[in-house]
């Protein structure tokens, strides 16, 4: 069975301890949902952005854990960031 993991680090690629320990999971899917409901707790913690490996394979990352603002955002369409895309 794959093992899902979350690595967390500052936005020079520094790792870091997250503010809330992870749970084991089981499913990208898990993953994804737990970061959705933790990643402002994990921000204001000290972790800028994630990457998410399922074993030792990168599934993807960096993703940051910073919201974007309409002005950064696509034109000032008020996009949301990844974290907030996991959320949904």
């Amino acid at each position: 069975m794959s093992a899902w993991l979350w690595r967390f680090e500052k936005s020079d690629g520094t790792e870091v301890e997250p503010a809330v320990a992870p749970d084991e999971f089981t499913t990208q899917g898990d993953a994804e949902s737990w970061i959705g409901e933790h990643w402002k707790d994990l921000l204001a913690g000290g972790a800028d952005q994630v990457h998410l490996f399922e074993d030792t394979t990168k599934i993807y990352g960096p993703m940051s854990l910073h919201a974007e603002t309409g002005a950064e955002a696509d034109g000032g369409s008020g996009s949301d960031s990844g974290a907030e895309q996991a959320e949904a």
